[in-house]
């Protein structure tokens, strides 16, 4: 399995218009994304395929990991780096043993604890907290205390993801408080510059790791 770095794990949107998500998404990830998961809730099997094949041939360039969103079969077939699970998809023990030892699983915890740590000893590679803010993608309960941050610090080993309305600067305190990875959608791809975006956000982890 790759390590997961720490850093930005950007998001796609829901965007049809492939041509128009592969740029935006090339720029990106020259700038220096730790993860790509690809999400894209209304589209078809055919669309899903095609884009998500076109951005691991990105992502491959690039070094970078791509995650499915929901979809492990879809994972399995074009050879992506692993899958990510929300509350309502495949369990994470059934998707771990689907994809074997070598895949990221990644699991949506909310803001649960006691279900970020179930998720870690089924084999989850990383757990994801939030939304701490509001979205402009996703319509959620906007509840989770950054407190959970630190505690999951604490006392679970993998990577702690945050999500919901991230921008650089709202993020910030987060990052203090010991998240491994900002999640983002709108901030990078809505951005008149998708790379810049991505920089302001690594900058994040810069700052924190030598103490400036």
């Amino acid at each position: 399995m790759k390590a997961i770095q720490q850093g930005l794990y950007l998001v796609t949107p829901n965007w049809d218009d492939t041509d128009k998500l592969l740029a935006a998404t090339e720029r990106a990830l020259g700038a220096g994304v730790a993860l790509l998961q690809y999400r894209h809730k209304d589209a078809g099997p055919a669309l899903r395929e095609r884009q998500a094949r076109a951005l691991l041939a990105l992502c491959r360039r690039h070094g970078v990991p791509l995650v499915i969103n929901d979809y492990t079969e879809l994972c399995q077939l074009i050879g992506a780096d692993g899958v990510h699970v929300g509350g309502t998809d495949a369990g994470v023990a059934a998707v771990r043993a689907a994809l074997g030892p070598d895949k990221i699983v990644g699991a949506s915890c909310y803001g649960d604890l006691p279900r970020a740590v179930a998720a870690q000893a089924a084999g989850a590679s990383y757990v994801a907290f939030g939304g701490f803010y509001p979205s402009r993608v996703k319509q959620y309960e906007v509840s989770t205390a950054p407190a959970i941050v630190a505690r999951a610090a604490a006392s679970i080993a993998v990577p702690a993801v945050v999500i919901g309305g991230m921008t650089p600067a709202n993020a910030a305190p987060l990052v203090a408080l010991g998240a491994d990875l900002v999640a983002a959608i709108s901030s990078v791809y809505l951005a008149d510059d998708p790379a810049l975006a991505v920089g302001q956000f690594n900058a994040l982890f810069v700052a924190r790791n030598t103490g400036r």
